[in-house]
Parts: C-alpha cells; sequence; structure tokens
C-alpha cells in the first residue's frame, strides 16, 4: 500500500492507496511543534482503527508547503514505517512543463493538484484550492502549468476581521438568507461567505478571459462545497484531488 501524505499550514491530509483505490483518508491538524513521536501515535491510532498494520506500507510520498515539519516526518517515516519518503520537489518527474519565472517557487501543492487535474480531464482548466491561502491555478489545454493566483483563505479573511476590529464578534462560516443583514452576525457572514464568493467569481472570470476558449473550473480544499453553493463558475469539486495528485506522481517516479 502507498501511504500519501499532504502537510498545509491548517491541516496534514492523509491518503492510503492500493494501487489506484484510496482506502481511507485522515486529517490532522498541523502543529510544527509536536514530535515525531507524538506523529507516530497519531498514525497508529488511525491505521489501528482500519485494522492495516504499518508494515503494510510499501511507499510513502511527501508534499509539504511547512518546511519546519519536514524532518520530523523524516523521522517519522524512519522511525515508524522503516521508510524513506519521496518528497514532492523541484527535479522530480511532474509530466507537466512549468511555465513559471522560477519553477522552483511553486508550491508543492499547486504542482500536485495540477498533475491530478490534468491527468483527468485532459483540457484547459483552473484549479481553485480553498486552504489556508485560496490558490487559483491555470494549466493549459497541451497540459502545461502557466501560473496562477494566491490570496487570503477564507479563515484567515473571516479571523482578520475579528482581529483587527474590536467591535466585531466571532463568526462562523456560513451564508444568511439575504446579502442585507440585519444584525452584526449577519452582516459579517454575509460579508464573508457572498463576499468571498464573489472574489472567487471575479478571479476566475480575470482568468478566463486571459486564457481564452474553452475552461474548466475543478475546486478542491475545506470550504470548496460551501463556496460552490454561491458561485456559479465552479463545474466540479473534487474533495481528494491532491491525495490523487500525489499518488500518480509517487507512480510517474516510480517508473
Amino acid at each position: 500500500m502507498l501511504l500519501v501524505m499532504d502537510i498545509g499550514n491548517t491541516n496534514i491530509v492523509l491518503g492510503l492507496f492500493d494501487k489506484d483505490r484510496m482506502l481511507c483518508q485522515w486529517r490532522s491538524e498541523t502543529k510544527r511543534n509536536r514530535t515525531a513521536d507524538e506523529y507516530g501515535i497519531f498514525f497508529l491510532s488511525m491505521f489501528a482503527s482500519r485494522n492495516v498494520a504499518l508494515k503494510d506500507v510499501h511507499g510513502i510520498i511527501v508534499s509539504s508547503v511547512v518546511p519546519p515539519l519536514n524532518s520530523t516526518m523524516e523521522q517519522l517515516c524512519r522511525k515508524y514505517f522503516d521508510q524513506e519518503p519521496f518528497w514532492v520537489g523541484p527535479g522530480i518527474k511532474t509530466g507537466i512543463p512549468v511555465k513559471y519565472d522560477n519553477p522552483k517557487e511553486v508550491g508543492a501543492d499547486r504542482i500536485v493538484n495540477a498533475v491530478a487535474a490534468y491527468n483527468k480531464w485532459k483540457q484547459a482548466m483552473i484549479v481553485v484550492d480553498f486552504g489556508t491561502a485560496t490558490t487559483f491555478d491555470c494549466i493549459s489545454a497541451k497540459g502545461e502549468y502557466l501560473g496562477g493566483a494566491i490570496t487570503p483563505g477564507p479563515q484567515i479573511s473571516a479571523e482578520a476581521l475579528f482581529q483587527r476590529a474590536a467591535k466585531l464578534p466571532r463568526v462562523d462560516f456560513s451564508a444568511p438568507k439575504k446579502v442585507i443583514g440585519k444584525n452584526t452576525t449577519d452582516s459579517m457572514r454575509a460579508g464573508i461567505v457572498y463576499g468571498y464568493s464573489a472574489l472567487v467569481e471575479g478571479m476566475i472570470e480575470r482568468i478566463r478571459k486571459e486564457m481564452g476558449g474553452s475552461v474548466k473550473v475543478i475546486a478542491t480544499g475545506g470550504f470548496a462545497h460551501i463556496i460552490r453553493e454561491y458561485t456559479q463558475s465552479i463545474e466540479v469539486v473534487d474533495e481528494f484531488l491532491t491525495l490523487d495528485g500525489l499518488r500518480l506522481l509517487y507512480e510517474l517516479n516510480q517508473r
């Protein structure tokens, strides 16, 4: 079995694959001060909950945008899985040309998403990943990674509003029935949900104009299902796009 691991600023997402079939997936909060043993206990409990032994894992691939955790995860993989993890980074085979000014600057998760999306749909597309930051990644009809845009994620935007405005309360990410709020809580929710959805709509429209032609829009990440309800631009939500991309990259580089 193959263990895939996506280390993000907010969550670490794990997937366990048997060939191209995902058996299970887990999500854990990213904590930079955890030790390899503390993460190891989490892995042991998660695997035990599915009656899977750590020794059944024959390969591990990791993408990370949190460098301080990389050495911790290497220790974990060696100690608990007796494996050297394969890292997504400069120099690996991706199967897609990266047209960034400096390809080394592109986040590992963005390349992983692009690989997975193009492998599934084989056309020009925009991949919107709703994480700590929201990324818009553009792939040409030829399968070239063209670049994209990065904005603060929905949660960051909401937290910034709460922290910087003394009289405003913290609210959850849910939409009120109307855009015109009749109280402070609904006014904030309207601005956060409908306002952020308008941001997504506007960015997709501008990117489509620059790319030209027919462009498919795929969304992934924690807020994808919520935002999709309030925008007409998102065509597909693929919850496990990043995990599928990691599996594909592992297989490509093993060959």
